[in-house]
C-alpha cells in the first residue's frame, strides 16, 4: 500500500517516462508535440490518458457545457467512424451523456487496457505501448479530420 505520496510520485515518473519516450516521436503533420497534453485545437474536444492501478485508457472526450453542441461533434465522429475504426483499431467504445471525474456530462470514446498498474514498474512497457499506439493513430486520424470540426 502505497501513500497518497508515493502514489503521486510514482505516477509523475510514469508520465515523465512517457513524456521523454515518445519526445523524438513526431506528430503526423510532421512537427514536435507534447503528447501528453495533446491540443486539438477545437475547444471541448481533448485527447486524454489515463493510467490507474487497474488498468490504463486513452479516449476523447467531448466536453462542451452546450448539450446540442456536444451531440452535433458526438455525431461528426459517428460519421467518421469508418475511418476512425480503419485508423484507430475497431475496439473502441462509444458512449454519449457519460460524466467525467468531476461531474461534468461528456461524450466519450475510449478504449481500455486492463489488467495493468501503473504503480507497478514492471507494467510501464505495456502501458507504454498502449498508450504509444493509440495516441499516434488518434493524431493521425485527427489530422485528417479536424478541420470539420472548426
Amino acid at each position: 500500500m502505497y501513500s497518497r505520496q508515493e502514489t503521486a510520485t510514482i505516477k509523475q515518473a510514469f508520465w515523465t517516462s512517457f513524456g521523454q519516450y515518445m519526445k523524438p516521436v513526431p506528430t503526423a503533420a510532421g512537427q514536435k508535440n507534447s503528447w501528453i497534453n495533446y491540443k486539438t485545437g477545437i475547444p471541448y474536444i481533448h485527447f486524454r490518458m489515463v493510467a490507474e492501478k487497474r488498468q490504463a485508457s486513452i479516449a476523447i472526450e467531448i466536453a462542451n457545457p452546450s448539450a446540442e453542441m456536444r451531440a452535433m461533434q458526438f455525431e461528426q465522429f459517428t460519421q467518421l467512424k469508418t475511418l476512425f475504426q480503419n485508423m484507430t483499431g475497431k475496439e473502441w467504445t462509444w458512449q454519449e451523456n457519460v460524466f467525467d471525474s468531476n461531474g461534468k456530462s461528456v461524450n466519450r470514446i475510449y478504449q481500455t487496457l486492463a489488467g495493468v498498474n501503473v504503480l507497478a514498474e514492471q507494467d510501464w512497457p505495456a502501458i507504454i505501448s498502449f498508450l504509444k499506439t493509440k495516441i499516434i493513430a488518434l493524431d493521425a486520424f485527427w489530422e485528417e479530420v479536424k478541420y470539420g470540426f472548426e
